[in-house]
């Protein structure tokens, strides 16, 4: 195994925080995961000497160095009233992280998200599709994905959908929260994804991040990381309820239109893992196994919404 230093921007965040878990855990490894506080990605000199310093410190420690950025302003309808925010961490910000890893000889990991898509679609997304973003997040994750690829560096965009995990906000512990407080709820049954665990999904960057250090990282640039399978919210949940061990049939199904939101959602957001695999990488077990694994390990943070 390719021993490896990572630097994790947003690495108090879902991914970040599963990220740095992993990683503290396996004999040898350095990781560096500051949270936005600690490491704003839209300030250039500090992301420059956070790069610098860090490319030293695995040189030092004889380690190969990968930077994956999971950092990003991911409030769907917030970015609506507040594009130039959302440009600045979600857009300039990765841009400027890729360029100081380009100077620095450091390869990078840039995490997206299906919002790329326009979310019509009747078939899974492949890398290759073309980006049609209905909302100021999807700009500006798209944006940001060009900005990365677009910079010089050595570098692969990972896209992925509906996270959840025991770290921040997601649609999990909503439920858990929704749940104590409402006898009955309705979820949309015409929206479609596939559930992904942050801590699966970290496993997944690990092992490209591996790849990437030891030389051999994927031809294609863009890929996507999902667990496997394909659900509605409204299946979501109940599941949610099971694992909760609480009665699925307390949750009703509604349309998008009975349940209006300020931003519209992708109505279909799966994304093929095709490409992933192969590319050699292991896919992500089906969503609904992964679901119960994250209530094994995870089921207090879950439950306390």
């Amino acid at each position: 195994m390719t021993r490896l230093a990572v630097l994790v921007p947003g690495g108090r965040g879902q991914v970040g925080s599963e990220l740095a878990a992993l990683l503290e855990a396996a004999p040898g490894a350095l990781v560096h995961a500051p949270g936005s506080s600690e490491l704003d990605i839209t300030d250039a000199g500090a992301v420059h000497d956070a790069v610098d310093s860090f490319a030293e410190a695995a040189q030092d420690a004889d380690l190969r160095p990968v930077v994956i950025n999971a950092a990003a302003y991911t409030a769907v309808d917030a970015a609506e009233s507040d594009p130039e925010t959302a440009a600045r961490i979600n857009a300039a910000g990765p841009g400027t992280l890729a360029k100081a890893c380009a100077a620095a000889g450091l390869p990078l990991l840039h995490v997206s998200t299906d919002y790329v898509f326009r979310g019509d679609g009747s078939r899974p997304y492949q890398p290759a599709d073309e980006p049609d973003p209905r909302t100021a997040y999807g700009r500006t994750k798209l944006d940001g994905e060009n900005a990365v690829l677009d910079s010089g560096a050595r570098a692969w965009v990972v896209r992925t959908a509906w996270v959840y995990g025991a770290h921040g906000g997601n649609f999990v512990k909503t439920m858990a929260r929704v749940a104590a407080q409402r006898d009955r709820l309705k979820v949309v049954d015409d929206q479609f994804g596939s559930p992904t665990w942050a801590a699966d999904l970290a496993r997944g960057l690990l092992q490209l991040a591996e790849r990437v250090a030891a030389g051999s990282g994927p031809k294609r640039r863009i890929l996507h990381c999902t667990n496997a399978g394909t659900t509605t919210w409204f299946e979501f949940a109940r599941a949610v309820f099971t694992e909760l061990g609480l009665d699925p049939e307390r949750v009703d199904p509604c349309t998008t239109e009975e349940y209006p939101v300020a931003t519209p959602r992708p109505a279909y957001s799966v994304l093929s893992g095709d490409a992933w695999a192969e590319a050699g990488l292991t896919p992500l077990r089906p969503w609904r196994e992964a679901l119960r694994g994250a209530f094994e390990s995870d089921g207090e943070a879950f439950a306390s919404g």
